[in-house]
């Protein structure tokens, strides 16, 4: 039960936050098939400028956005602004993506449009670090 209630609370935190944004879901809550699993990877480019950040979030919507599964999907710059000791700033990029399940996750990983990117933009990162948890676990 309490599972449950941490992945409904942190879906709901999504939807708040894509309302804020004008936004929408785009795909189903968590299901009994497991918990969701949040999907986090940080991109270091070797040419670590506004325009190759702007092109690498371009890139994430383009390829990484709308796959089956996909509860809530975010891409975007680090925050300039952010530079307090406890703030980590090894990365340009950062993207984050709640699947329904591990199962939605596993999927993605083989998903075309997911292989497309890696193969259009790998020759650009200088280090991605992926941190994949499971929600509510």
């Amino acid at each position: 039960m309490r599972r449950k209630l941490i992945v409904v609370a942190a879906v709901a935190l999504a939807g708040l936050v894509l309302a804020w944004r004008g936004e929408r879901p785009r795909a189903e809550a968590a299901d009994e098939s497991g918990p969701a699993l949040v999907h986090n990877v940080f991109f270091t480019l070797k040419e670590s400028t506004p325009e190759g950040r702007k092109k690498l979030v371009a890139a994430c919507k383009k390829y990484l956005s709308k796959h089956e599964g996909e509860v809530y999907f975010a891409a975007g710059p680090i925050a300039d602004e952010y530079k307090r000791e406890v703030n980590d700033r090894d990365f340009d990029v950062a993207l984050t993506i709640v699947f329904k399940n591990a199962k939605a996750h596993d999927q993605y990983q083989d998903a075309k449009r997911h292989l497309q990117f890696i193969a259009e933009n790998k020759a650009a990162w200088k280090k991605v670090r992926v941190f994949d948890s499971l929600a509510g676990k």
